[in-house]
């Protein structure tokens, strides 16, 4: 009996885990086919309205026109945290060329968000999605997910996992070369 419990365990924690962070290391590609987020690429972009962080509800469809960087996340995912700073980094220096970094969490109380964006200096907005609306549509296979939307609101590239800045900057520049 005391078996299956450290067993059961063992797997909860696996489970726990791997619902964080679907993938392996930092390397990611970028090309449209595969599961989860990279299959979509190519596909119109989806939106719901949800509660907004700062204000009243808001939805990817607000930012039509301009390249949107839609990333999912939770405050209690490590990936998580150590991937926001790059994302505000990249938020500021892409602003002003018509680049939304636009932050979705995934299924957590205003309280909760809002003291982990103060706490992590976060500026962008940020969009309390309570039902995971957001998650499942895109095909998350775990968190962080990052999808890109180009101006005309098509995907034009999904990733599970977390991203360096330099992964960001790839990701964008097939939207933010094509005009």
């Amino acid at each position: 009996m005391r078996s299956i419990g450290m067993l059961a365990g063992i797997l909860g924690g696996m489970m726990f885990l791997s619902g964080c962070y679907g993938g392996g290391g930092t390397r990611r590609t970028f090309d449209g086919g595969g599961a989860g987020p990279r299959g979509l690429a190519g596909a119109p972009a989806v939106s719901f309205d949800v509660p907004a962080l700062h204000g009243p509800s808001d939805s990817l469809a607000a930012y039509r026109g301009k390249i949107v960087v839609m990333n999912l996340w939770a405050t209690w995912c490590p990936p998580c945290k150590e991937e926001m700073p790059d994302l505000q980094r990249f938020y500021a220096a892409y602003k002003s060329k018509g680049v939304v970094v636009l932050g979705i969490d995934q299924g957590e109380s205003a309280g909760v968000v809002g003291a982990f964006t103060k706490q992590y200096g976060v500026t962008f907005p940020v969009l309390l999605d309570d039902d995971q609306q957001y998650g499942r549509a895109y095909a998350a296979v775990g968190l962080p997910t990052t999808v890109v939307v180009d101006r005309s609101g098509h995907i034009s590239a999904g990733i599970d996992g977390l991203l360096t800045l330099a992964q960001m900057r790839q990701a964008i520049a097939p939207a933010l070369a094509a005009r």
